[in-house]
């Protein structure tokens, strides 16, 4: 099956994204991941639709057991990384061990965490189940917790050994969750890639009636476009940031909701919001923001904050991770496909209060 590779100093790991890709994963295992027991961790959702099927494979190259963890962005905490690391203790696994994270974005981070941690650290490998998952979390590294003050504030970097994305696994995906992906998937081609952006929005028809050929394509594009940045800046000390986009509003909006409102919705108005701010400040090409939520329309997402709290949502905003001296940072575009850079070379700019919340204001 077709591979993306990712290559980071001496270390590479391969992506492969393809209809029936599961099948692989007993090979995917012993050859990147050996391990004398394997544990896969799941949500609830996924663990009764294919944990038992990603074990039984897991098993053919090593004894697995299966954990599962109530589903939601509620359970992306401290607590639940606690929780799966003690009951992998009380199983015996030990530093030749390896977890399997089988789920979307929430998975991803909380079982590479949980692996990141572990007795200092476990290898494992991402099975994504998600449009997010497979075209965005599960490759890069990023894995930790929520706090009651932010998304994402503890956590630390720990590449996969591999990542299997088998599109099949779409089928089951609900509606709102398969378009709220595609979010990430918009980001990628604003940031970076016009045709990419564009091409997403052509087979739009295509993906959302999960046409597996069209799936595989736009995903496989997408992947390639987020390793490449990846390479580039593994640890997000420079270009990374421009994945950002659309995120710091995005992460406020996740939080003020109490992570009611999907991670894929929120970035689709962090990206609106983002883009009228950009342009508000003479940084943003005037259009764009435009052309972006034509974009995000055409796949049902949001494109304003509603009846959130706008003091709530500034609030929510100093405690994003790009908060540098107390000043909150965003990454803006240029245009479609060129995210911006500022004349000192920095990937994220300030904006004056008033004008954000402007923007928030629509």
């Amino acid at each position: 099956m077709p591979t993306i590779t990712v290559r980071l100093g001496t270390e590479t790991y391969q992506i492969t994204v393809a209809d029936g890709a599961l099948a692989g994963l007993p090979d995917v295992l012993a050859g990147t991941c050996p391990a004398a027991r394997y544990v896969v961790v799941a949500d609830a959702t996924v663990a009764g639709l294919y944990g038992e099927q990603v074990r039984g494979l897991a098993a053919t190259v090593a004894p697995c057991d299966l954990l599962s963890f109530p589903a939601g962005e509620r359970s992306k905490t401290r607590d639940q990384w606690q929780t799966i690391s003690d009951a992998m203790a009380r199983l015996g696994v030990g530093r030749d061990g390896a977890v399997v994270a089988l789920g979307g974005g929430v998975t991803g981070d909380l079982a590479g965490f949980v692996a990141a941690t572990y007795r200092r650290g476990i290898p494992f490998v991402q099975v994504p189940t998600t449009v997010l998952a497979m075209l965005d979390s599960s490759i890069g590294g990023k894995t930790g917790v929520d706090t009651p003050h932010g998304k994402n504030l503890v956590g630390t970097f720990h590449h996969p050994r591999a990542v299997v994305a088998d599109v099949s696994l779409l089928r089951t995906l609900p509606a709102e969750h398969l378009r709220a992906g595609f979010a990430e998937g918009l980001k990628h081609g604003a940031v970076a890639d016009r045709a990419h952006f564009e091409q997403l929005v052509d087979a739009r028809d295509r993906l959302l009636a999960r046409d597996a050929d069209a799936l595989s394509e736009i995903l496989a594009t997408s992947v390639a476009i987020k390793a490449g940045v990846v390479e580039e800046d593994a640890v997000e000390s420079g270009r990374r940031a421009i994945l950002n986009f659309g995120h710091t509003v995005g992460h406020a909006l996740e939080a003020v909701s109490g992570y009611g409102v999907p991670h894929g919705e929120a970035v689709a108005t962090g990206m609106a919001v983002e883009a009228a701010l950009g342009t508000a400040v003479g940084i943003t090409t005037p259009g764009t923001q435009q052309t972006l939520v034509e974009a995000l329309r055409a796949f049902d997402l949001p494109t304003s904050v509603g009846t959130a709290a706008r003091d709530q949502l500034l609030t929510a905003m100093q405690h994003d991770k790009k908060v540098r001296d107390g000043t909150v940072k965003f990454a803006f575009l240029r245009e479609i496909g060129q995210a911006a850079r500022s004349d000192t070379g920095e990937w994220t700019f300030p904006a004056p209060r008033e004008a954000v919340l402007s923007a928030l204001n629509g």
